[in-house]
């Protein structure tokens, strides 16, 4: 199954990254890696995490505090948010 990204979700990645990257040399390479480990498990087992919507469902990373939020197409999953915990929780569901 491929996935892609909502573009507002891209821009949440590349902007946590960033911040990361400033924070310390390769943290940022580290946060991309754990998304992509995460959306590696949402790709294997799309159904393992309860649906916080009717069409939405939220994977927590490992290492960071962020959830990926995601939803389930015909072929594909689609990432509608990369989710920071702390941040307002609802903030993404107008995403088509």
């Amino acid at each position: 199954m491929s996935f892609y990204f909502h573009p507002d979700a891209e821009t949440e990645l590349s902007h946590a990254v960033a911040y990361y990257e400033e924070l310390q040399k390769d943290l940022g390479l580290a946060f991309a890696q754990e998304i992509f480990d995460t959306i590696q498990r949402i790709i294997e087992f799309p159904e393992a995490w309860q649906p916080i919507t009717t069409k939405s469902r939220r994977c927590l990373t490992n290492r960071f505090p962020f959830g990926v939020i995601y939803q389930i197409q015909e072929d594909a999953i689609v990432i509608i948010a990369v989710m920071h915990l702390h941040k307002e929780p609802n903030y993404w569901k107008n995403r088509k």
